[in-house]
């Protein structure tokens, strides 16, 4: 049987993960690659940090050249992270001849054109399955899979941090800080977890999809997102009432006007898959118009269920899978996007709303009248007399509104804040409604 050298360059969790799979499942992976994967070097700043994978010492080193130069070393992974060294270290492996594998979405979301046009001038190939959702095959599903369809939705529990901070909410009755404290004694939170927690991870993994599933140009600094670091475990429990829970949710949908884009937490019908979605799990409903709804469910995060996709992709790359995928996905080589992003000011949907009001009449009336002003009609209200301590002493007032313009609620929302009776900010949430049948495309 044919013997491929391959490396890892980063040596953290995952790149641990990886490791460990490719020492301890050498023949499982060598019949499922018709060769065997052997591995040539594995490259960190830091060898000294115990890992949980026992690596012989001679293949350990600090210096990334003993892999550019070994021509013998034919498939890397890149597990380092962020945008730079990483970005720098995957041009140098691709110009010394090497292929690429790598799970980092925030390089992709940032330098994919750039990343993926050089591979394809110097007949290159990179897989990125593990950059989005984890051990979930969306990648596979959307680009292989699903390729017959017209995709027309994307909705998605991208990350597991936010989706573990908001059960725990729900569960246990925590306020956010608590969730918080908790996910970082779990390791599902890094320290300073503010890019899970505003939206933005979720972002760059929805730049990835949306390029992926509709040639969309889509910067994800320009993708409108809220994270869930504004909400109360009082939204958490009004949702529950009007029988919906909040997810952080990555929307990609194709409308008259365009591609429509967003982060936001959102109100999900109890009982429907998305909103069952539990703990640090992740889950992607995809709607494609011949193949109707499609669902996956699984861990997006964590050293193995990552480190599986990434072995994956080494298995694709040296049987050619990937090769042939690569070339003809066209993935970031369109000049324009085939798709023009939509004024998400003119994207419609229901709302929650919650404002923080002082007990006193007319309140209601007020709020009710900037409402209509902009063309926004009631559906629900709801209004407790007492508040708990987290409130401060004010009332919540809870309105779900019937289906209403983006930009109409947002400017309604701004004047409604300067009532001299609203305490603190109002939130508005957007509503889901699921889609159960598959539109029309023209």
């Amino acid at each position: 049987m044919e013997t491929i050298k391959v490396a890892c360059v980063g040596f953290g969790t995952i790149g641990s993960g990886v490791v460990k799979l490719l020492l301890e499942n050498e023949d499982r992976i060598a019949q499922h690659a018709g060769c065997r994967l052997e591995l040539a070097a594995v490259v960190d700043t830091d060898l000294t940090r115990t890992r949980n994978v026992e690596v012989p010492p001679e293949l350990l080193t600090d210096d990334i050249e003993r892999v550019i130069g070994d021509p013998e070393i034919r498939v890397v992974t890149e597990l380092v992270g962020g945008i730079e060294p990483a970005r720098s270290i995957v041009l140098q492996l691709l110009e010394s001849g090497k292929d690429v594998v790598t799970a980092n979405k925030a390089l992709l979301a940032e330098h994919g054109p750039e990343l993926f046009h050089r591979a394809r001038q110097l007949g290159r190939s990179i897989a990125f399955e593990a950059s989005v959702a984890g051990g979930i095959p969306i990648i596979a599903a959307i680009g292989q899979s699903m390729t017959a369809n017209q995709i027309l939705s994307l909705r998605g529990i991208l990350n597991g941090t936010s989706n573990f901070i908001v059960s725990k909410m729900e569960e246990s009755g925590a306020d956010y800080g608590e969730a918080v404290c908790e996910a970082q004694l779990h390791g599902y939170a890094e320290a300073n977890p503010a890019m899970d927690v505003d939206g933005t991870d979720a972002a760059q993994k929805l730049a990835i999809l949306a390029q992926l599933a509709f040639g969309a140009h889509a910067a994800w600094q320009q993708i409108p997102r809220m994270g869930i670091d504004r909400l109360y475990r009082a939204d958490i429990r009004f949702a529950g009432e009007l029988g919906y829970r909040i997810k952080l949710l990555a929307v990609a949908r194709l409308t008259d006007e365009g591609l429509e884009l967003h982060v936001s937490p959102t109100l999900v019908r109890i009982g429907s898959p998305l909103a069952e979605v539990r703990e640090a799990f992740n889950a992607i409903s995809v709607l494609g118009d011949a193949v109707g709804p499609v669902f996956l469910h699984g861990l997006g995060a964590g050293q193995l269920p990552t480190a599986s996709a990434v072995v994956a992709d080494m298995i694709d790359t040296v049987v050619g899978r990937t090769r042939i995928t690569f070339e003809r996905l066209a993935m970031w080589s369109q000049p324009e996007s085939r798709i023009a992003m939509c004024d998400f000011a003119r994207v419609s949907a229901r709302y929650y709303l919650r404002f923080g009001v002082e007990d006193r009449p007319g309140v209601l009336a007020q709020i009710a009248g900037v409402l209509g002003e902009h063309q926004i009609s009631i559906a629900s209200v709801i209004q407790h007399e007492s508040a708990d301590s987290e409130e401060g002493g004010i009332v919540w007032l809870v309105i779900m509104t019937h289906t209403a313009l983006e930009g109409a609620a947002d400017e309604a929302l701004r004047q409604i804040d300067q009532l001299d009776f609203v305490r603190g900010p109002s939130i508005r949430l957007p509503v889901l409604d699921e889609e159960t049948s598959v539109p029309t495309v023209g």
